[in-house]
């Protein structure tokens, strides 16, 4: 005998908008297992129910971060020396894209990070963390004063890209490198409105540069023009400048 119209056909069923049937079909309803106090805990662990915890994730994140304003996301290496010229080089960083008008935002941890940091707000500016929960516990440094501690690294870059109108990028190692070319991606594609990237410190980035143009693009992987799409440079001011000129501060 047919179903009646709109019902469900035999061993069928929908929860929302998900089909279920023959042996996907499961028993139960959704609100009998949320209402059901002596169930099984399990699905608060399931892949839907961690679509909630990433909703509130970005829910939380973007309303920290609303009204920010003009900012610059800035990328560097945990393990940067507290001693060294590229420490040194990050505070002045900081110091200058406050002096210029902009907010900073790291990844708020130590190193290269805590240099921004501390120079966006030794310069009386806004000091932006974005923490990521990780095995080894890194902590905010004390130098941010607008702090959001992520579970999820695509949420975390998310943020990163959403509030920032440029991207300057510290000697690093593989996260540093995976920022990096998210930003390069998402501008050679196209998915956000163009924005400058600026490689800090000549020596250290070089080789990349070299083999970018010589395999890369080279063996015809990508454009000559694709080298457009960042600045190489070891003078702070002109990090700054080039971060003003092209979003028009």
């Amino acid at each position: 005998m047919a179903s009646p119209e709109g019902a469900p056909a035999p061993g069928e069923r929908r929860l929302g908008p998900v089909l279920r049937r023959d042996d996907q079909v499961q028993a139960g309803t959704t609100d009998q297992r949320l209402l059901d106090s002596e169930g099984p805990s399990e699905w608060v662990h399931t892949d839907p129910w961690r679509v909630m915890r990433i909703q509130a994730e970005f829910v939380e994140g973007f309303g920290a971060l609303a009204e920010l304003g003009p900012a610059v996301s800035v990328f560097g290496s945990a393990r940067t020396p507290l001693d060294s010229k590229e420490y040194d080089a990050g505070v002045r960083i900081g110091r200058g894209l406050v002096e210029a008008g902009f907010a900073v935002i790291t990844g708020g941890g130590p190193g290269a990070m805590e240099a921004a940091n501390r120079g966006a707000e030794e310069a009386g500016g806004v000091s932006v963390g974005l923490g990521i929960e990780l095995p080894f516990e890194q902590g905010m440094n004390p130098y941010v004063n607008l702090g959001v501690d992520f579970r999820y690294f695509f949420v975390r870059k998310t943020c990163f890209v959403k509030y920032a109108r440029g991207f300057v990028v510290l000697p690093g190692g593989f996260g540093t490198l995976d920022e990096l070319f998210e930003a390069l991606t998402l501008v050679q594609t196209r998915k956000v409105t163009r924005f400058p990237i600026v490689l800090f410190g000549t020596a250290y980035w070089s080789g990349l540069v070299d083999w970018l143009r010589d395999t890369v693009i080279g063996d015809g992987k990508a454009s000559m023009n694709d080298l457009e799409l960042f600045h190489l440079t070891d003078d702070v001011d002109e990090a700054v400048a080039l971060m003003s000129k092209e979003v028009g501060i």
